[in-house]
């Protein structure tokens, strides 16, 4: 059985790998999607995380795509009982006004419940901040949610220090559920938005962290490695600027080369276990469009790099 790992101060524990539900009615089909979902489960994998905005921004789409996906196969495998479901709000514009006005918190969730197929959703994120509502109102929102059993856990998604601080204040004078979960962009290559402040912050209020873009869009599966790479797919003009310039990539890359010739481990592997090992990370998301993928990733569960081979990964990227 895998180790779990308690998600801050909730009652959820998962294993140390979060599956990214991005792709699901999107570059997987239904048909992988389910093959993907499986194969995380088989290999151990407990949360699966997805969003109601996604993918809203292909044509033709609307957002839900990814959720139906896995009510579909939540419905159709029987594994309810096997994974833990976290979704957002605060994307996708709908009933109910604002992005993060009470009553689109309350259509979005129960259209998400819906979509899904389930009573309750594991752990609900705010997707982003919302400027024009109070925070206490929102958390008030929320608030009505847990009572009436919609949702377990409470999370915020994208919210730098201050705001994630002032959230929890609110929560805190009023008497409200406060966020127990932050999901940041972080990874080897992207580390501003997460270290320092923030950071500190989550472990000190023991705040569980599952930082998305762990392998910054595939940067560091060692796919994009000279200017001649940056055609491989639609997002390699992202990847220049990691390559050339100010950018830790190379050197980056050149430690994880390092350490996957010690461990006998692939570059994913590599920048998932180190994700896992920081203070505060519970656990990284990673997507998967296919079943290899999708067993690459999970041999990252059970990695433990040494302390020196975490330092020179992180001492490559400072």
């Amino acid at each position: 059985m895998t180790n779990l790992r308690r998600l801050g101060a909730t009652d959820l524990h998962i294993a140390p790998l979060v599956l990214g539900g991005n792709v699901f009615g999107w570059t997987a089909d239904k048909a992988t999607s389910f093959a993907v979902l499986d194969a995380f489960v088989a290999a151990g994998g407990t949360m699966i995380d997805t969003a109601d905005v996604y993918s809203a921004w292909v044509p033709g789409h609307k957002g839900g795509e990814s959720e139906s996906v896995i009510g579909e196969w939540l419905r159709g495998s029987g594994k309810r009982d096997k994974v833990l479901v976290a979704t957002k709000v605060g994307m996708l514009d709908g009933e109910g006004g604002a992005k993060l006005a009470p009553s689109r918190i309350a259509a979005a969730a129960d259209a998400s419940l819906k979509r899904l197929g389930v009573e309750q959703i594991d752990l609900y994120f705010a997707h982003q901040n919302d400027d024009s509502v109070a925070q206490e109102d929102a958390l008030a929102a929320f608030a009505k949610l847990i009572d009436a059993g919609k949702i377990r856990a409470l999370g915020a998604s994208n919210f730098g220090a201050m705001r994630l601080k002032s959230a929890n204040d609110a929560a805190k004078s009023h008497g409200l559920p406060h966020y127990q979960v932050l999901q940041p962009e972080y990874n080897l290559v992207s580390r501003h938005k997460f270290e320092g402040e923030l950071q500190d912050f989550c472990v000190v209020h023991d705040i569980g962290v599952v930082p998305y873009y762990g392998l910054a869009s595939g940067f560091l599966t060692g796919k994009y490695r000279s200017a001649d790479d940056l055609g491989k797919s639609v997002r390699g003009g992202r990847m220049g600027d990691l390559l050339e310039g100010k950018g830790k990539g190379k050197a980056v890359l050149a430690a994880m080369d390092e350490v996957a010739a010690e461990t006998g481990s692939t570059l994913a592997q590599i920048a998932l276990a180190w994700l896992a090992a920081q203070p505060g990370v519970t656990a990284p998301i990673a997507s998967a469009t296919s079943v290899a993928q999708m067993e690459e990733l999970a041999g990252s569960i059970g990695l433990d790099l040494s302390e020196g081979q975490l330092d020179r990964l992180t001492n490559a990227g400072a």
